[in-house]
């Protein structure tokens, strides 16, 4: 199969770029960057995977960071379904995977009604190459049964809404994706509602890139934790038992060991 023979003229495909490492793209994903005629890609693409388009393909940010968005998401629907309907090969490059908060339910459906075909290339979610750059797990058998995944972006002036009864519970982890302005309401929140202000905490920045910084703590020391992060720099929140670090883990794991 040739490059070109993965899209069709006036196809659409949403690609995973993984958290920025270019290493951590699928091997689907980048032939799908090779054989496009136009990139639509977010703000969170790696500059290192931006660097796999090829000379002469059109690239177009449509990038959304908070408080700052370029583009509005309608506009980047209709976008995407000219470039289609004009017979371009369209990838838009999304950080992370494109159906974890990445509004991929909202450009599929505007370009199913246009006529559009659209598929998706998944890609490494931020959780998890945060957790492997930790040396850290998601779950823990006997510790962290469950894993959810939430979003603290807001609108201005919206108040942050998650079930926080739900959240506060043992026995899971919690990743909080665009949490770091709202670190110090999460915590307090999250101790409020029952859980353990001592429980593990691990603050992960510009993950997988060469200047990542993974911060560990306790719950009620989140808002100083994320203190010094910039407004800048794409932040993850871990919480909970599994995140605490190879020689807590280690010991919890131990404790949690079946007789042999």
């Amino acid at each position: 199969m040739q490059p070109n023979d993965l899209i069709a003229p006036g196809d659409v495909w949403l690609v995973g770029a993984g958290p920025g490492d270019p290493d951590l793209l699928t091997r689907k994903a980048e032939k799908l960057i090779g054989a496009a005629d136009i990139v639509f890609y977010d703000a969170l693409v790696g500059p290192g995977v931006l660097d796999l388009i090829p000379a002469g393909v059109e690239r177009v940010s449509v990038g959304k960071r908070s408080g700052r968005h370029s583009k509005q998401q309608d506009s980047i629907n209709d976008l995407l379904l000219a470039a289609a309907r004009a017979g371009k090969r369209v990838v838009r490059l999304k950080g992370g995977d494109p159906s974890i908060f990445g509004r991929s339910a909202e450009e599929m459906a505007h370009l199913g009604e246009g006529g559009v075909r659209v598929r998706i290339c998944p890609g490494i979610t931020t959780a998890s190459a945060a957790a492997a750059s930790g040396h850290a797990s998601l779950t823990l058998r006997g510790k962290a049964r469950g894993l959810t995944l939430v979003t603290a972006h807001l609108k201005a002036d919206e108040p942050l809404k998650l079930d926080w009864a739900a959240l506060a519970q043992p026995g899971g982890t919690i990743g909080i994706y665009m949490g770091r302005a709202a670190a110090g309401e999460i915590a307090r929140n999250l101790i409020a509602a029952g859980r353990d202000p001592e429980t593990p905490v691990m603050v992960a920045v510009n993950v997988s890139l060469p200047n990542e910084r993974l911060i560990r703590g306790k719950l009620s020391a989140l808002a100083f934790l994320v203190a010094t992060i910039s407004d800048e720099d794409p932040t993850l929140l871990l919480i909970g038992e599994a995140v605490a670090g190879t020689g807590l883990l280690a010991e919890i794991a131990a404790s949690v060991a079946l007789p042999a």
